[in-house]
């Protein structure tokens, strides 16, 4: 997918957040300072099931995710997708603090947060403890250097 620093036509605003300073504290992404914003062409937004208005660009911080993203990276989340029966990569407040796990649903409506560097353990989300998750969306898109 290509992107562009400008705007034009047939292009959609995707805002750039650099969220790692405001963990902890909970507030929403639309609440934070945008470091900037890159253009991609809504028509392959669209064509990957994506609604422009509804992605949001996030900095990786750290190394838990290293081997599907590198700290320094960037993901394209799909704030509109907040339905972890689907496994995947998400963006989550977990106790005020911001974080991107891999997340499988569990039976019983646990859900195990799993950190694709095998350096960190997998956690635990019991069903009592959901009341301090928010699912914040769906990573869909990595933007990074290779490696």
């Amino acid at each position: 997918m290509e992107a562009a620093t400008t705007p034009a036509p047939g292009l959609a605003e995707v805002k750039l957040y650099d969220v790692e300073g405001a963990a902890g504290d909970g507030r929403s992404l639309e609440e934070e300072r945008v470091e900037g914003a890159l253009y991609f062409p809504e028509a392959q937004l669209s064509a990957l099931g994506l609604c422009a208005a509804q992605v949001a660009g996030v900095k990786v911080r750290g190394d838990s995710m290293e081997g599907t993203l590198s700290d320094g990276d960037w993901v394209l989340v799909d704030r509109a997708n907040q339905d972890v029966r689907q496994e995947g990569v998400f963006l989550l407040l977990v106790s005020g603090e911001r974080r991107i796990k891999r997340v499988q649903r569990l039976a019983g409506g646990a859900l195990y947060l799993i950190s694709d560097n095998t350096h960190y353990q997998p956690e635990m989300i019991r069903p009592e403890q959901l009341r301090d998750v928010e699912i914040l969306g769906r990573c869909e898109i990595r933007i990074g250097r290779i490696a």
